[in-house]
This record gives C-alpha cells, sequence and structure tokens, in this order.
C-alpha cells in the first residue's frame, strides 16, 4: 500500500442523494458519514502517501503511471490542464490535457486503416524501436471477442530481451504484458496490442491454459499468423526474400515450439545459399539431391555458418561443384536439428566439418602419396608446431587429397561441435559437453608437394641417424626377441619369468627408441619454417590465429617473399 488513509467522497446521480464522506487507515475498521460539503455527482478518491511513498505524488511519476495502464480507456483521462509558452515560461490553458485516446487504432475497422496509421500506432507503442516489418490486424467476433493488432519487430541480438512486448487489453482496460499462455510461445516475440474480454484476468497461468477461450484464441493467432506469412509469400514473395533474414528468427521458432504451425510454415519456411538465393524446402531439395547425395543414399545439406571466415571451406566446396547454406540465425542450430529430425536421410553438415572429399561421402579412388611410415615421421613434426592451449586439443591426421587443395587443413567433428554449441545455448543436458575441450582435427594433404617437400627436408635433418635408429626399433620388436628362449629352457616357471624379464627389457628398448626419435622429429619440426607457416595458414583461415602468432606469421610470411 501506498497510503496511510484513503478518502472517498461520493454522491450518487440518483436524485435526492446525498454526499457521503468514507475514510479508512487501512486497518478493518472505517467510518462513513454525510460530508459536511456538497458536491455534484461523482467520486473524489483522496489518497494520504505514506512516506516511503512519496515518488507518487511526482507530476512526471504519474503521468508516466496513466500512459501505461489508461493510455487506451474508453473515457477521457484529464491530467491538468495543457501548457503553452507564454513570458518566457510554460503557463495553463482553459483546455483539460487529455492523457489517453479512447479510441485506439485497433477498434477501427481495416478498410478505415492506411499503411501510415499502423505506422504511426506502431511507434506510439514503442517510441525507440525501428520500424515494424509488417502487421497483422485482428478481429474476431465469434465464437470469442478478440481485436488487436500484432507487429512483427526486427529483433538483431538476443531474442530473449524483446518477449513481452505485447500488450493485454480488456475493453480497452490495460492488464497485463506477460501473455504467455495467452499467445503461443514463439508469438511472444511480436510486438501490439490484443484486446479480448473473454480471457479471465488475475487467474494462475495453469488455469489460463485450460480454458477452452484461451485455447481457441491462441489457436487463432497461430491460424492468422500463418495465413498472413502465406499470403505475403504467395503475392509478394520477392518482398518476403527481402525480409527473411528478420523474419527467420519468428518462423523458425514457431517450427520448433509449435507442430501446428509447422505444418503451415512448410510452404514459406526459406533457406538462403552462399550467393544469396533463396528457396523454398521443397525446391532445395530437388537442387541438391542429385550432386550432393552420399554413397549411403543421404542428401548432404552444406552450410556455413560465417560465410567471411569460413571462405577457404566454402570454396573448395563450390569448386566440387557442391551448394552451401548460409546459416548464421540465432536459432539455425536448433532448426537444423529439428529438420533432421523431420527429414530422415537428409543431414546438414557445415564445411568446416572435414576436408571437402569427406564431406559428402562417395567413391574416393585418390591413392595417399605416403606410406604410413612416412605419416609416422610426419606427425610429430607437425604436432611440434601446433598452438599449447588449455581448452583446445588438436588430432594430426593424413587424407590423400587432390594436389590443389590446401597443405593442412583444420576442422572440427560435426556431433561435437554442435553438442557444444547447444550448451553455449544453455541447451538442457548439455552441460557436459560444454565443460569438454575443443577437439579439432589438423588434416594433412599426403599428396600436396609442400608435404613431400617438408619430408625432403626432415629425412635430410634427420640424417644417416634416422635409418639407424628404425634398424634398431625393427631388430628389437618383441616378437623377435622373446622368440629363441622358447627350446633353452625345461621348467615352465623359470621359462615364463624370462620370457617376462626379457619382453619387459625389450618394452623399454623399444621405448627409449620411440622416444629418442619422438624427441628428434619434434625439435626438427619446431626449426622447419615451412611446417610452421602451413601450419599458420590453416588457424588464419579459421581464424585462429591471433595477437603475437599472428603477428609473427606476417614477418615470416614477409620474409619468405623475399626469398
Amino acid at each position: 500500500m501506498v497510503s496511510d488513509k484513503v478518502e472517498i467522497v461520493t454522491r450518487s446521480y440518483k436524485e435526492g442523494s446525498k454526499t457521503m464522506h468514507w475514510t479508512c487507515d487501512g486497518s478493518p475498521e472505517y467510518t462513513m458519514e454525510e460530508a459536511s460539503t456538497e458536491r455534484s455527482r461523482g467520486t473524489d478518491v483522496i489518497l494520504h502517501l505514506s512516506e516511503d511513498s512519496k515518488e507518487f505524488a511526482d507530476k512526471a511519476r504519474i503521468r508516466e503511471i496513466l500512459k501505461k495502464y489508461c493510455s487506451f480507456l474508453p473515457v477521457p483521462i484529464a491530467f491538468g490542464k495543457k501548457q503553452e509558452w507564454k513570458d518566457g515560461k510554460y503557463v495553463d490553458t482553459d483546455q483539460d490535457d487529455i492523457v489517453n485516446a479512447t479510441d485506439p487504432l485497433w477498434t477501427k475497422k481495416p478498410t478505415d486503416i492506411t499503411e501510415e496509421d499502423y505506422m504511426e500506432f506502431y511507434r506510439t507503442l514503442y517510441p525507440m524501436a525501428e520500424d515494424p516489418l509488417f502487421y497483422i490486424h485482428l478481429n474476431i467476433d465469434y465464437p470469442f471477442h478478440l481485436t488487436g493488432i500484432l507487429y512483427f519487430p526486427k529483433i538483431h541480438n538476443n531474442f530473449e530481451i524483446q518477449k513481452n512486448r505485447i500488450q493485454l487489453y480488456s475493453n480497452q482496460v490495460y492488464v497485463t504484458d506477460q501473455v504467455e499462455g495467452i499467445v503461443p510461445e514463439y508469438l511472444t516475440l511480436l510486438h501490439g496490442v490484443i484486446d479480448s474480454p473473454d480471457i479471465p484476468l488475475n487467474v494462475s497461468r495453469s488455469y489460463l491454459q485450460s480454458d477452452s477461450n484461451v485455447k481457441k484464441i491462441s489457436s487463432y493467432i497461430t491460424r492468422k499468423v500463418a495465413d498472413r506469412l502465406s499470403e505475403l509469400f504467395a503475392q509478394h514473395r520477392e518482398e518476403f526474400q527481402k525480409k527473411w533474414d528478420d523474419l527467420k528468427i519468428f518462423i523458425q521458432y514457431g517450427i520448433i515450439t509449435d507442430e501446428k504451425f509447422a505444418e503451415k510454415a512448410a510452404d514459406f519456411v526459406l533457406l538462403k545459399n552462399t550467393e544469396g538465393k533463396y528457396f523454398t524446402l521443397s525446391e532445395y531439395a530437388a537442387l541438391v539431391k542429385e550432386n550432393q547425395t552420399d554413397k549411403n543414399g543421404n542428401v548432404i545439406y552444406l552450410y556455413t555458418n560465417d560465410p567471411v571466415s569460413q571462405n577457404s571451406f566454402v570454396g573448395a566446396a563450390r569448386d566440387k561443384g557442391y551448394d552451401v547454406l548460409t546459416m548464421d540465425g540465432q536459432l539455425d542450430t536448433h532448426f537444423i536439428g529439428w529438420f533432421e529430425n523431420k527429414n530422415q536421410g537428409t543431414r546438414f553438415v557445415r564445411v568446416d566439418a572435414d576436408v571437402v572429399d569427406k564431406l559428402i561421402e562417395k567413391e574416393n579412388n585418390l591413392k595417399m602419396a605416403l606410406s604410413s611410415a612416412q605419416q609416422d615421421l610426419l606427425r610429430p613434426v607437425f604436432e611440434a608446431q601446433l598452438p599449447a592451449e588449455d581448452k583446445i586439443r588438436y588430432t594430426v591426421s593424413f587424407e590423400p587429397m587432390a594436389e590443389n587443395q590446401m597443405p593442412v587443413m583444420i576442422t572440427q567433428n560435426e556431433f561435437m561441435r554442435r553438442m557444444k554449441d547447444m550448451a553455449a545455448m544453455g541447451g538442457s543436458g548439455m552441460q557436459f559437453y560444454g565443460q569438454l575441450p575443443d577437439n579439432f582435427n589438423v588434416v594433412i594433404n599426403g599428396n600436396h608437394p609442400l608435404v613431400a617437400e617438408i619430408l625432403g627436408e626432415v629425412e635430410a635433418s634427420y640424417g644417416d641417424k634416422l635409418k639407424t635408429t628404425n634398424k634398431n626399433w625393427m631388430r628389437r620388436s618383441p616378437s623377435s626377441a622373446v622368440s629363441k628362449s622358447w627350446s633353452k629352457t625345461r621348467r615352465r616357471k623359470i621359462f615364463r619369468r624370462k620370457k617376462k624379464d626379457k619382453q619387459q627389457e625389450v618394452d623399454k628398448k623399444v621405448e627409449d627408441l620411440r622416444r629418442q626419435r619422438t624427441e628428434r622429429l619434434t625439435e626438427i619440426g619446431r626449426e622447419n619454417k615451412l611446417v610452421k607457416q602451413v601450419v599458420d595458414l590453416a588457424l588464419l583461415s579459421n581464424s585462429m590465429l591471433k595477437g603475437e602468432n599472428l603477428t609473427n606469421f606476417i614477418r615470416r610470411s614477409v620474409e619468405l617473399i623475399g626469398k
């Protein structure tokens, strides 16, 4: 309560009525008596503000409250007098300052309203917002009463901060802007007003969800929004496509959370590729089915969430004749999961999830130029130049690729990346993945001339010692070291003990040789500028080369150009 005491002075319109005075200080007791002073018909409510509520006597605070709760009351609300500038100051005029509009736009017929009227009303509701994308005028009398105007706003950042902007009215009396349970979840992103005397007020959300009128209203709004979007797409597709990047979040949110809306939206939800072309779901499926079906019969939709930083991967995919979608919206990760669940045999794969030849697995006739031994030789060389970071893990592998592809590429497993993306967005049950380090695959193109050149440099740097180490390693293989012991002992216990001791001795020597070999190869890798350059190029193409490492890369590049 904001008052220590409340007084009401009132007189009925009935003939012969008297002016009455009612007083209460907040206790169960009150007094009511005939007023000492007569007044005309009407009522005065007098609040004696408590000490900690004096803010409600401030003119600006009162105007703020009137604006929020009384802007569209059906009877005029006067708050003082209108003012004008006179003799260097504002002075009151004889006109009442009416603070509300008694005939708001949603009470009028759509045929009587112009486009500018709709835009001006939106600016009245949300003075600081950009003009909306478009609007929907609601008007129904049966089986329930509902009027209103809903606007699709432009959303640039996190959609959570845009919720609860729909104002609910009952016969033009403001009720609330918490409309969950009255409108579908995804439509809480919209702006505007809804006015219905059939919505129960001052009840729990559970009651709202079980009320038949509320369910009908929710279904009607869903159908009306879907019909409006379908109409825009069918009649003005070019305009619809121009607005798609802003509309996408509303439509995807509806598809993910509302099965009925998803059915209606199937005809107008769009996919956009990196060339800026738009396709319906059926159009895109027909476009890529022939060329982007893998050997298991799955149709693969390639996509990028950042066409700039993933440009090299996008270019490689397009060079193979593949089409690449742009999926950089707030809800694209969730939409991809929904789409794959609904369309068995179709998968989304990000262009940097693997090397281009393995994004869509087909029969690969390319052969690896490097032997297994040469791959083992080069692995610690490349590992030596990878950055050491606490929350990032790198795994070096070799793949047979075309010579004109990059010598080194860095990819990230599609499944693990999606799980981490979901965890970052607060996905339920995904917290475990969010705590795992990022795992990247460093893929070496085994057929690239630069990799062959690096192999030659490594073998030359190691010299004859490499051959000697390899021979010792092979000679001390466990299988040959203990075979002679089988016929030399008679007692089984002695044989077992000797075999175990001999095995441990051989294992230790092999491990020492392996360690020495790896240490030397690591040392060679750290000194090899060409290895450092191709690794940094791969990091740079993934926007993973920053700070001092980026500066060193630029300097090294200048030196290499100078040669």
